[in-house]
This record gives C-alpha cells, sequence and structure tokens, in this order.
C-alpha cells in the first residue's frame, strides 16, 4: 500500500463520526462540532445589528475561517468516501455520496459561499445554508442515529399504513364528492375539491385552501371518519416508530453483550505452557463446559459470541476421531487467526509456505500449521473463513473465479508467497478421522502420485527437485521414528493425480515447482501431547533441507504469556 493509500485510510478513520475511537481522532471530531456551534452562533449574532455594526468584522472573520475549514474537512470526506463504502469508488460513486443524506448537507452549507463570489446569492438564501451546518451534528448523535435506524426498520410497515390510508381517504373523498355535488355544485364542481378537502384535514388546513365543509348528513358522516383517520395517521406511524425504537434499543443491548461475551471468549484462551517445547501457546480447543465453567457464560451466549465473532468458530471434536474409536459428539471453540477474507496469510520473506487449504472444516487444523510456520520462521496461508454446506474446497477446484468468492484472492497471495526461486511447498491436510479407519503410519506423504505407488517416480508429479524431496522424506521420517515411535508412509492411502488439485492450477510461471503434500493424523496432531515438538521436528527438517542458507531469529513471540493470538 503505497503512501498516498495509507493516508487516505488514516484519514477515513479519522472521519468515523465516531466518537469513541483513538483519543487524537476524537480531538478531530470534537473540533468539528465546535466549528460548527461557532459557525452557528455567528449566524445568530448577525441577526442583531448593534452587535453587527460594533463587531462585524470579527464576524466576518469568523465566517471565513470556519468556512474554510469546513470545505477542507468536507473535501478530504469526499476524497476518501470509497474507503467508507465500496459503492462510493469512482467519479460516479463520488456523485452517489454527494448526493447522500450528510453529503448533500455538507456541500450546501459549504460550497455556495464560494459561488457567491462570482454570483449574488440573496442573503437569506445563503444565511439558511450555513445554518444547515448544525445538520451536521446529527452524525455525531447516537439518538438520530437510532431515529435514522427506527425508521429503516419500520420502512415497510409505514409505507403499508401510509398506502392504506391514502387509497381509504381517496375512496371518501370520491363519495364525498357524490353526495356535495347536489347539494353545493358550486362549491363542489369536481373531484379535486373533495380530495384537497379531505388531504387538507390531517393537517389542520392552516392556510385555509380548501375552506369547502359538507353541509349533507353523508357527507359530515365521511368528515368524522376523515376525523377518526386523522388520529390514525400519527397514532399508527408513531407506534411503528415506537416499536422501531424498542427494537433497535434491544439490538443495541444485545449487540454490546455479544460484543462483552467476545471479549470474554477471547481472555479463556490464555495461553499455556508447552511442557516438551517450553512454549506459550494458545490452546487448540476450549470445550463449552471448560468455557462455562471459566466464564460463566451459558450455552446460548457462547452461540452468539462464536456467530459474530471472526476468528472462534464451533466444532464438534468427534469428528476428529476414527470410527473405530467410537466417538462421541462433543462441541467445542476453536480460536483462529484472520487477517484476509479467506482467512490468514503471513508472508515471512520464507522460501518456504506452509499452506492450511482446509482448515475451516478440519478442526484444529489451523492451530498445528499457525505453530509450525511460526517456529520454522516460514510463509504461512491458511483457509479459514467460507461456508461449512455446501462446502467449496480450497484443495480441489475447477475454476478459480467461479468456485467460491474468495478463492482467487486466495490463489493469488498463495502464489505471490510461492513464485520465489528455490520455493517449497507443505500442504497440510488431516487424516484419519470422521468415518475413516485406522492407518497404521500417522503421516501420509503425496507429491501428485497415484494411491498405492509408494515410489517416487512418476507422471504429472508436483515435485521437480525430486532429490531433494527424497532426502527430506527420508531425514524426517527417520526422526519421527526414533524421537516420537511414529511411522510414515509414501503414497500408500491416499491419492493426489486430479487434475483439480489447486498445486496444479497455479498460473503460468507462477507458484512453486516443489510441492510437498503431508496428511496428519488427529491422534498426532490434536490428541497428543507432543504434538507441537512433532511440529518443530518438521520444521526443522525444512529448514535443514529447504532454508539451510538462512539464519532465522528465535520467534520470541512463543514466550510471551497472554490471551490469544
Amino acid at each position: 500500500m503505497n503512501k498516498i493509500a495509507v493516508f487516505k485510510r488514516h484519514i477515513s478513520e479519522v472521519f468515523d463520526d465516531d466518537l469513541k475511537t483513538v483519543k487524537w481522532h476524537n480531538v478531530i471530531d470534537y473540533a468539528i462540532i465546535g466549528l460548527i456551534i461557532i459557525s452557528t452562533l455567528e449566524v445568530f449574532a448577525s441577526t442583531y445589528s448593534v452587535v453587527v455594526e460594533r463587531y462585524g468584522h470579527i464576524l466576518h472573520f469568523v465566517d471565513y475561517a470556519t468556512t474554510f475549514l469546513f470545505t477542507i474537512e468536507v473535501t478530504l470526506r469526499i476524497w476518501c468516501a470509497d474507503m467508507i463504502d465500496d459503492k462510493y469508488k469512482g467519479l460516479w460513486g463520488r456523485v452517489r455520496y454527494c448526493f447522500s443524506f450528510y453529503g448533500l448537507i455538507d456541500i450546501l452549507s459549504t460550497y455556495p459561499f464560494y459561488i457567491n463570489f462570482f454570483y449574488s446569492i440573496p442573503y437569506t438564501a445563503l444565511k439558511a445554508l450555513r445554518i444547515a451546518r448544525l445538520l451536521r451534528v446529527f452524525r455525531y448523535i447516537k439518538a438520530f442515529s437510532i431515529l435514522s435506524r427506527a425508521l429503516k426498520s419500520k420502512k415497510e410497515e409505514l409505507v403499508v399504513s401510509v398506502q392504506f390510508l391514502c387509497i381509504i381517504t381517496l375512496i371518501l373523498s370520491f363519495i364525498l364528492f357524490f353526495v356535495e355535488h347536489e347539494a353545493q355544485p358550486d362549491v363542489y364542481d369536481n373531484g379535486w375539491t373533495s380530495v384537497v378537502w379531505a388531504f387538507a384535514q390531517y393537517i389542520g388546513d392552516p392556510g385555509n385552501f380548501a375552506d369547502t365543509p359538507p353541509i349533507t348528513l353523508v357527507g359530515r358522516l365521511i368528515a368524522c371518519v376523515i376525523g377518526v383517520l386523522g388520529i390514525a395517521i400519527f397514532a399508527v406511524p408513531a407506534g411503528l416508530i415506537g416499536s422501531g425504537f424498542s427494537d433497535i434499543m434491544a439490538e443495541d443491548a444485545k449487540e454490546k453483550e455479544i460484543k462483552d461475551n467476545i471479549d470474554k471468549l477471547y481472555r479463556v484462551f490464555e495461553r499455556k505452557l508447552d511442557r516438551p517445547t517450553g512454549y506459550y501457546l494458545v490452546p487448540q480447543f476450549l470445550s463449552f463446559t471448560d468455557i462455562q465453567a471459566r466464564m460463566g457464560m451459558k450455552a446460548d451466549e457462547i452461540f452468539d459470541a462464536v456467530d459474530a465473532a471472526e476468528n472462534f468458530r464451533l466444532i464438534n471434536l468427534a469428528t476428529t476421531q476414527t470410527i473405530d474409536e467410537h466417538p462421541q459428539d462433543r462441541l467445542a471453540v476453536e480460536h483462529f487467526v484472520v487477517n484476509r477474507p479467506y482467512g490468514c496469510c503471513i508472508d515471512r520473506g520464507s522460501k518456504v509456505t506452509i499452506i492450511a487449504p482446509a482448515s475451516v472444516v478440519d478442526p484444529c487444523t489451523s492451530s498445528i500449521t499457525y505453530y509450525l510456520a511460526l517456529i520454522g520462521g516460514f510463509n504461512y496461508i491458511s483457509r479459514e473463513v467460507g461456508e461449512l454446506r455446501p462446502y467449496r474446497s480450497y484443495y480441489i477446484f475447477e475454476d478459480r473465479y467461479t468456485q467460491e468468492e474468495n478463492l482467487a484472492a486466495y490463489m493469488e497471495d498463495l502464489e505471490r508467497l510461492t513464485t520465489r526461486e528455490g520455493s517449497w511447498t507443505l500442504t497440510f491436510l488431516a487424516s484419519n478421522g470422521a468415518l475413516e479407519p485406522s492407518y497404521p503410519t500417522h503421516f501420509h506423504f503425496s507429491i501428485g502420485g497415484k494411491k498405492g505407488d509408494e515410489s517416487f517416480d512418476g507422471e504429472n508429479l508436483v515435485v521437480e527437485d525430486m532429490a531433494a524431496y527424497k532426502a527430506f522424506y527420508e531425514d524426517l521420517t527417520a526422526q519421527l521414528v526414533e524421537k516420537f515411535n511414529m511411522e510414515s508412509d509414501h503414497q500408500r492411502y491416499y491419492a493426489a493425480t486430479t487434475s483439480n488439485l489447486f498445486l496444479r492450477k497455479f498460473r503460468e510461471g507462477m507458484g512453486s515447482k516443489n510441492n510437498i503434500i503431508m496428511r496428519m493424523a488427529w491422534s498426532a496432531s490434536l490428541w497428543d501431547s507432543r504434538r507441537i515438538a512433532i511440529a518443530k521436528c518438521i520444521a526443522d527438517a525444512l529448514n535443514a533441507h529447504f532454508e539451510s542458507d538462512v539464519i532465522k531469529k528465535y520467534a520470541a513471540d512463543l514466550k510471551v504469556k497472554k490471551c490469544g493470538y
């Protein structure tokens, strides 16, 4: 992001109209409110001829100064409008912003001042436009925001009630014309007279432009009905808006409660010491019972908080156990990192990238892959966001632009991370869970070959430097047996021959030429107390074979005791 874009983003954050943000942002907000009040007082003072005679030069200075400052503010608001909402992008987007409620107030209360230098604007009109600046305070007033939201929430009901009222009034006014035309033909000479009279009663006919009262019995009965409708025209909308107020206040209270519960969830994910490695780690999950015991939250409060938060999700731990283990359903909450629309992307400038394309559906794989990348100092990209049903895979897909809305951005980021010279990728997937049987091996490696082909040869493989991969595989698998007594296999149980494999979808000239797929049993990646030590073993092997020329600093964050990532 260039300097202009960064400056533009900062300006948009300053003009967020929120008085509860960063301190210096609030200073500017209160300064704008102060200028609006000063400008309004100046206009009020200018209505006294005595004040104008004695202090006219001061009033003119205040007028010019506030207008000049408002001009800068309004111009900056228009310039960075696209940072507020995508619909304001481009020239026509800016025009759309200028005709929005606040945009129009800003322009009418500022720019006409300069037109007056070239074309004389009536004094009254100019003063009225300057008074309109006071309306700009509404954007900072919560009550006005609540009113606006209440009106929007009841917009359909209000429209229906007004339509009903207009139709009934029209029907009554036509009946009124027919019964009154015979009694006073000179007064009710056409239907427009009765329509105007009927609708004028709703506003009290302040200009006496409908001074044509009915004189017949039926006409007077219709007048009584219209009188009752005149009460309804205020009572019904008032009731609807009052209901809208109640709903909005309840929504705000609910949002605050959910926000507080999200904070509780964040705090409950306090880092714990992993004794095999000495690292402080975020728990890979916390059960409902654990969260309720620690934070006193009810089940529905946990559901609402997880649903509203972008970096928590519900998981069923039964899916991480094999069918032979007779798993029982057990709800838990998982915490993960989100910094991109699809999930997480961290560029550490490494030649090795850890890829987790299925973290959104494979519980807790984001935890071990995050720490594998952090310990090894590798790049990291993970798919954490998306619908679970129907699930649209980032591992196998037909078209990056039609499969899922964030897939294109994911693949572009992946290509950026993996196009470096000497690049290697390790794609992490889970195995031995859900309805799968138990396999005798814990780690299943693949390089794009057929299921059961345990050789290092074949067609359409996703590794070019086969000698380097073979050395890595033999070294790592030997260490896994020696240190953890865990066996590995090469393409024994899983195939990766499909043409829709994401590793075959890189654009021409982009993406790594050397890609390893590793499936790890949940019994090792989630349920084994040595899981982070296993991740460190894998990270050390990756560094030793593919990035031995780089001296990496120790990840200090692994020694910090705090909450969350």
